[in-house]
């Protein structure tokens, strides 16, 4: 590469290469088990239908075998009844028309037709009319020749299921950790918010704590992913009954996190908005700031004890509601928001709010 083009290369924007890529790489044990899948069907259906090239089934195992059994499942329904209806619009295109040179064309039309029609997805629809592509390409016009293409893509697409399913069959173990990181953050923020209330801060400090709590809602969403991702994947999975159980724990964890983040970031927004470095000085504020502390800690405590469920129980920091005798006069709307909010925290946090 000469130095102009290694400079360009460099300075390019990489944004327009994660159209086309993921922030992780797949699994390479997934990657040869759909190989495995293709080259199978492609010997299998070679001994069931001798002479012909089984394109169909070797395509149909690579589609289906995805990051879970149950997608591979509806992968492969979906190949099927793409293929069905592709086969019959391209025999009935070619019955119809006969053999012309425009009836690629017709089959198209027919075929996204059918599919708006019966109101398939945009993947199910461009199944159809790739089928019938293919049908009308190889010179398929006659009905046995549609049947077995249609068995072909069944037979590769029952290969493909059956090898996700029994050649360990991939599990998302990750949700744990994530959700154990959100309560930690979160925890953080708490912490944060004790500080901007222990001493006074300028408006880049404020700023800051701001940022970092909005990340938790970004952080929320992905872990609520994570765990849809981790349902899907012990679907209708051989290997799922050992991890049920710690996925059904983790989801009730997340429940009792999610109102959590939603209160810690509406104080960091309240107390970004409303802040003055007088409330530093402020004895209900001086008592509060011990308070989210000792809620920063029990958040910790909480996922802690959700690890480690033999250690021996701590008692939490957090005993016993905090009251203000006399609102503050120019303070007192912030004050009892923050209130408020560490109320409902407190209550997530210890269960009674549940």
């Amino acid at each position: 590469m000469s130095p102009n083009r290694d400079r360009w290369w460099k300075s390019a924007d990489p944004k327009w290469a994660r159209r086309f890529t993921v922030s992780a790489r797949p699994s390479a044990l997934q990657l040869f088990k759909a190989a495995g899948a293709a080259i199978l069907a492609w010997f299998v259906c070679s001994l069931i239908f001798p002479g012909t090239l089984p394109l169909f089934a070797a395509i149909a195992a690579l589609i289906v075998v995805q990051e879970s059994v149950d997608q591979s499942l509806t992968k492969g329904l979906e190949r099927v009844v793409g293929v069905l209806l592709g086969v019959s619009v391209a025999l009935g295109a070619g019955a119809v028309f006969g053999p012309r040179s425009w009836l690629f064309v017709a089959a198209i039309l027919v075929a996204m037709g059918v599919g708006w029609l019966l109101r398939m997805s945009s993947t199910s629809t461009n199944q159809i009319a790739i089928t019938a592509l293919l049908m009308i390409a190889l010179g398929g016009s006659e009905f046995g020749y549609g049947v077995e293409r249609l068995v072909e893509t069944a037979i590769g697409a029952a290969l493909g299921v059956a090898i996700n399913a029994i050649v360990v069959a991939p599990v998302r173990t990750t949700t744990h950790a994530e959700i154990v990181d959100l309560a930690l953050n979160a925890s953080h923020a708490l912490d944060r918010l004790a500080d901007a209330l222990a001493a006074p801060r300028d408006e880049a400090w404020l700023e800051n704590m701001l940022v970092e709590a909005r990340k938790l809602q970004n952080e929320r969403s992905t872990v609520h992913a994570s765990l849809r991702s981790a349902r899907e994947s012990l679907r209708l999975n051989p290997r799922g009954r050992r991890h049920r159980q710690q996925l059904l724990e983790d989801d009730a964890l997340f429940q009792r996190l999610q109102p959590i983040v939603t209160q810690v970031i509406g104080m960091s927004r309240a107390l970004y908005d409303l802040y003055d470095s007088d409330l530093v000085t402020d004895p209900s504020v001086v008592g509060m700031v011990e308070e989210i502390r000792r809620a920063s800690h029990d958040l910790e405590l909480l996922v802690h004890v959700a690890e480690d469920t033999e250690a021996a129980p701590a008692e939490p920091a957090l005993t016993a509601p905090y009251t203000i005798p006399r609102p503050h006069p120019q303070h007192w709307v912030l004050i009892g928001s923050l209130m408020e909010d560490l109320r409902r925290v407190r209550g997530r946090i210890t269960g009674e709010l549940e």
